[in-house]
């Protein structure tokens, strides 16, 4: 029942929904519980987009009870939910809260403060961000100074441990069953970025999914649910594919790695659930790191840090062929910019950036739409520094981890 059940007192007693401090959710005694409330407090209601499916009305009978009985009252509303579409929806024009509420979105922490709330820096930092995506749950059970896999092994032995059990929880509320939206996040979260490929993926051994089937979930994953997130090559041309991928890095490394993981601490193998979270660990940190390093390069670019004060967006670029495939774009506006910038590499591996590496940069950067060389720089960012054999003076930019992480503290 949702807040309509105010007039029934035993079915407010059977509800699920969270009693007021001083006053039942629903009445009692035939009287509204929040009539009670005496002197300034925090009213706090929690799974909100949970309790709209259950009552079709309930919007209409919180504003009752806002019109009614709060609003002359010292009292602060907080109405909370993970759906931020079903959120916002609540203050749109044909909705009764319209014009009578503030709409904020609580973001997870960035990565300078996973450093400083963990006391990491540099590479561990940004794995520790890229493991708990910045939630303040994982955060909380994260021993301060542990590094990264350290703390991966100690949750292997609990298949109930906050890094398994926050994601599953995130992905049973949203997606409780099975069904078709559910399979393409799945498919995505498994590794497939492009449209066919994830066509064929969720559509199963049968036949790939329907376009007219797949557009839409796309749509509203990305729209409304807002959990995954599109990337589109960027450069001076209309250009294609576009690439989705899981938004949340906690749930992207639950889809690829921990919910294999997490099945073999079930079974009593944490020791085989943590070699699993070692072998893939590299190549995943390879790629997830890489929109983090975009979206820190992007805010150095707009504080004035970078030499180019007219950079506004920073994606990658890539053609049909994913040959080559160019990591960093820095242009003044997305997807089709008016004018590029620079152009760079990631290389977030064991071993230092090399001459090849840098040798592959030019080439690729030289088949961009709007790249001039001369004109637009280029800018290397490197978990293990320059090679000895690279010249420091032919890249513009050179970033390492404490670096990336130092974008967000400005």
């Amino acid at each position: 029942m949702g807040i309509t059940s105010w007039q029934d007192p035993s079915s407010a007693e059977r509800s699920s929904l969270p009693r007021c401090r001083n006053g039942w959710t629903g009445s009692e005694q035939g009287r509204p519980g929040w009539r009670s409330l005496s002197g300034a407090g925090v009213i706090v209601v929690d799974e909100v987009p949970w309790l709209a499916e259950q009552d079709a009305i309930f919007d209409g009978a919180l504003q009752t009870a806002w019109d009614r009985l709060l609003s002359t009252k010292p009292v602060l509303l907080l109405l909370l939910g993970s759906d931020v579409h079903m959120m916002e929806r609540l203050t749109a024009y044909d909705r009764p809260f319209f014009g009578r509420a503030d709409a904020l979105v609580l973001g997870p922490l960035n990565p300078a403060e996973t450093a400083h709330a963990l006391d990491l820096s540099g590479a561990d930092a940004i794995d520790a961000h890229l493991i708990c995506g910045g939630l303040p749950g994982i955060v909380r059970a994260w021993p301060p100074a542990t590094p990264p896999l350290a703390f991966l092994e100690e949750e292997c032995a609990d298949p109930a441990s906050v890094v398994f059990s926050i994601p599953e929880a995130a992905l049973l509320a949203e997606f409780p069953t099975p069904d078709q939206a559910r399979r393409v996040l799945e498919a995505i979260g498994g590794g497939d970025r492009a449209y066919a490929n994830i066509a064929s993926t969720a559509g199963g051994a049968q036949s790939p999914l329907a376009s007219g089937l797949l557009s839409p979930l796309l749509r509203r994953l990305v729209e409304e649910k807002r959990v995954l997130a599109v990337d589109e090559p960027l450069s001076t041309k209309p250009s294609r594919p576009a690439l989705y991928r899981v938004a949340d890095s906690n749930l992207r490394l639950y889809l690829t790695i921990l919910r294999s993981a997490q099945e073999q601490a079930r079974r009593g193998r944490p020791e085989a659930a943590f070699q699993l979270v070692q072998r893939r660990w590299t190549s995943w940190r390879g790629r997830a790191v890489e929109p983090l390093i975009r979206e820190s390069l992007e805010l150095a670019a707009i504080s004035g840090i970078l030499p180019w004060s007219d950079v506004q967006a920073v994606g990658g670029w890539w053609n049909r062929q994913f040959n080559p495939e160019l990591d960093i774009i820095g242009a003044d506006r997305a997807p089709v910019a008016q004018t590029v910038y620079f152009a760079g590499s990631i290389k977030w591996l064991g071993s230092p950036f090399d001459a090849r590496d840098l040798a592959d940069l030019a080439s690729g950067a030289a088949q961009v739409p709007g790249f001039e060389p001369g004109r637009c720089g280029l800018v290397i960012v490197s978990l293990s520094g320059l090679s000895p054999q690279v010249d420091s003076t032919k890249a513009d930019v050179v970033w390492g981890p404490s670096e990336v992480v130092s974008a967000w503290r400005r």
